[in-house]
């Protein structure tokens, strides 16, 4: 990162990857303060080099919203995850991979609230765009198969769960 910062400059693209790796290294060890300001650079990096729309700018977002939602900030993680999923959709599509990851992850965080209604249709869509474009077999299907369980689980209704867990089993 310093050698990026001293030969390309502090608002290079290359820079942002940069930030954006360190701090997902740090989130990856759960030191969110440190995490936090490399991923709020890189997307101010990445909106200057890019434009509000870019698909990088959904994956900063989300990153950012993630670590928000880590720290008990549901009140500031929501607008980004909502933000990132309206990017995804228009840059890579409504049936993209990395547009389930960022419907998944906004129900995550509805679920973490407790908001059951708004996380049941995410998570669903997300399943069907994992199962159409990667099949039943993927590891990112098996993610959402388990996702749904657990939030159908959440809410006692587990016929619902466990035949999810039963697919989410056979395809690992």
């Amino acid at each position: 990162l310093a050698i990026c910062e001293k030969a390309l400059g502090k608002e290079h693209p290359d820079t942002a990857r940069g930030l954006n790796n360190l701090a997902d290294l740090y989130r990856s060890q759960r030191i969110y303060s440190r995490a936090l300001p490399l991923y709020q650079r890189s997307l101010a990096i990445w909106e200057g080099v890019l434009g509000p729309e870019h698909s990088n700018i959904a994956t900063s977002l989300n990153n950012l919203a993630f670590v928000y939602e880590s720290l008990g900030n549901y009140a500031q993680a929501l607008p980004m995850y909502e933000r990132a999923l309206a990017i995804a959709n228009k840059a890579l599509g409504p049936e993209h991979p990395d547009t389930a990851i960022m419907l998944s992850n906004l129900a995550a965080l509805y679920q973490a609230q407790g908001d059951h209604p708004h996380a049941l249709p995410l998570m669903q869509q997300a399943l069907g765009i994992w199962e159409n474009a990667q099949g039943r077999g993927h590891p990112g299907t098996t993610i959402a198969l388990s996702n749904l369980a657990a939030l159908y689980h959440s809410q006692g209704n587990y016929v619902q769960a466990l035949p999810l867990c039963r697919q989410s089993l056979i395809n690992t």
